[in-house]
């Protein structure tokens, strides 16, 4: 599949029939003097990881807070560092 390039003042004006374009799974380069900037393809959901509560419990990640100086790690005080 090859890109389409068109000028700016072209995509301008005919935006819609270049979205229709897309849609039917062609892609489009925009150019502005001859240089392409910008690519108009197909919208696609970003691929999301499955999450779940608690996933990392009990791994040695956690927050220690503490209000009167600076926050000390109980492992790491444990291990000796």
């Amino acid at each position: 599949m090859t890109d389409e390039i068109v000028n700016i003042h072209f995509a301008k004006t005919h935006l819609s029939r270049l979205i229709e374009r897309v849609v039917a799974g062609s892609s489009v380069v925009i150019a502005n003097a001859g240089h392409p900037v910008a690519r108009l393809v197909p919208y696609a959901e970003p691929l999301r990881a499955v999450r779940s509560p608690g996933a990392l419990a009990n791994r040695g990640f956690g927050v220690v807070l503490t209000l009167d100086g600076p926050a000390t790690d109980p492992q790491a005080q444990a291990d000796g560092a």
